[in-house]
């Protein structure tokens, strides 16, 4: 029984999960523009289901990260982007 125990791991089967130094991708390319229009890069701040990712997720500083915010809201409202991530499981065209 000690032989099986050994096996797993120390924490029970789970990962241990080691967080990495994230920076914000707008502070150190000062020529990539945040822009409602800009699905595609929009597209990296969204989960599956449409909700918007935090910043302890994207690493964007808190600036930034409120620009996407409104920027994702634009989109929306413009039909640029969805509300809710059904529409991608669908096959929808984004």
């Amino acid at each position: 029984m000690t032989e099986e125990r050994s096996s797993q791991n120390r924490s029970g089967g789970r990962r241990r999960f080691y967080t990495r130094p994230k920076f914000c991708q707008f502070c150190s390319d000062k020529e990539q523009v945040i822009n409602y229009k800009n699905i595609e890069l929009l597209k990296r701040y969204i989960t599956d289901e449409g909700k918007i990712r935090p910043r302890r997720q994207t690493g964007a500083c808190a600036k930034h990260q409120r620009e996407v915010t409104r920027a994702i809201k634009r989109a929306r409202h413009v039909a640029l982007l969805p509300f809710t991530g059904k529409y991608w499981e669908e096959g929808g065209q984004l």
